[in-house]
């Protein structure tokens, strides 16, 4: 059985942007390219509404890119025990208050049992220094967390 992945917004944006000037973000663009052409298939792959709703948001042309991406992919319902979770966090304040769709990224990947969640967020999502506490919190509310983690950790050997 492959290993279950929730899939955040970034990764589809950084598939379909064009190249950054930035050559931090440039580089993440091409790893991220690059784990979806030669590891995506060893993963189960799932998003979520909240994926979908950014993915379609912002240039018409690279929404309608990102949402072919991800419209096959099974997607996973905010339930109750999700937007539990997802209250816990924000009210614990280990994620902000005005990243309550971030909240909702880490509470749907927990909640439905996902092995990984994979994105570039890292300020709200993908940092060692929130990580113990996004831990504690699901802990604390019953679910295991995912391993949350960048496309480049989860580059095969």
């Amino acid at each position: 059985m492959k290993p279950r992945l929730y899939m955040e917004t970034t990764i589809p944006s950084y598939l379909v942007a064009a190249p950054s000037r930035d050559l931090v973000v440039a580089a993440h663009q091409l790893v991220t390219r690059e784990w979806w052409e030669n590891e995506r298939q060893n993963f189960d792959i799932h998003v979520s509404q909240f994926v979908l709703d950014e993915a379609g948001a912002g240039d018409p042309n690279l929404a309608k890119q990102r949402i072919e991406i991800i419209s096959r992919l099974p997607k996973l319902e905010l339930n109750e025990d999700a937007k539990l979770l997802a209250s816990a966090l924000i009210n614990a304040k280990v994620i902000p208050a005005k990243a309550v769709i971030d909240a909702a990224h880490v509470a749907i990947a927990a909640v439905h049992g996902m092995n990984f969640l994979m994105t570039w967020n890292c300020a709200h999502i993908a940092n060692a220094i929130m990580s113990q506490s996004i831990q504690d919190v699901c802990n604390s509310n019953g679910f295991s967390c995912p391993i949350i983690c960048t496309p480049e950790e989860l580059m095969g050997g």
